[in-house]
């Protein structure tokens, strides 16, 4: 372990962090317009079954048939199912960069996160996200909701770690506030450039990352 830090541990969800948002806000909203359906509808039929699916009660071909498919429509299952997963992209720069802290500082990189068990696990595989991630603390694995700080303490326990050396990275606020309420120290991440430049302070840095980053920024 690089003495520099005293973090051995990240904790990053997937969408809008390595990934794009997967079945997010946005691209339900996307998808409401590609395939001619009620925005409204949808998202308050997403509500409700949503942590059922993510729980494993329901399986995603279940889950359509609750949030699109509960009338005939003109496509089929698996077409709006190709798009869910087809809208899946890596933030190749962020990846990249995880990567390198991970071998440079030997950290322990863990997921946390709510995802369906099939796109969980697609986008596992498809990313090869295994391949440097872990530990998968997934809704759809351990039945326990992002928000609440249960599924932190299990990370936690499952990581061996204390709170002081671990560092948790995710785009929402509120699960940011829970992290910073148990005394994980958190940044709300919103790009590459500002989650890497708040990473600096922490001790998490690699060599001539400042001035990698200020070439960025003139790009």
């Amino acid at each position: 372990m690089d003495q520099s830090t005293s973090n051995t541990t990240l904790f990053l969800d997937i969408g809008a962090v390595l990934l794009s948002n997967g079945w997010g806000q946005e691209t339900r909203n996307l998808a409401a317009e590609t395939f001619y359906l009620n925005e409204q509808e949808m998202e308050s039929r997403h509500l409700t079954n949503r942590v059922r699916h993510e729980d494993r009660e329901l399986t995603l071909s279940e889950y359509l048939n609750q949030v699109v498919f509960y009338e005939k429509r003109s496509f089929t299952s698996d077409q709006f199912s190709e798009f869910m997963f087809r809208h899946a992209i890596p933030n190749g720069r962020m990846i990249e960069f995880i990567q390198q802290l991970k071998e440079h500082y030997r950290l322990k990189i863990t997921i946390i996160n709510n995802e369906g068990r099939v796109m969980n696990e697609y986008l596992i595989k498809k990313f090869k996200l295994n391949q440097f991630i872990d530990f998968f603390i997934s809704s759809c694995f351990v039945h326990c909701d992002q928000s609440e700080t249960d599924v932190l303490r299990l990370a936690l326990n499952v990581t061996h770690i204390q709170t002081e050396h671990a560092v948790y990275v995710d785009d929402i606020q509120s699960f940011v506030d829970v992290a910073k309420s148990m005394g994980i120290k958190s940044i709300r991440h919103k790009n590459h450039l500002s989650t890497s430049e708040v990473l600096i302070p922490l001790g998490l840095k690699m060599k001539n990352q400042k001035k990698s980053l200020q070439l960025i920024a003139e790009y």
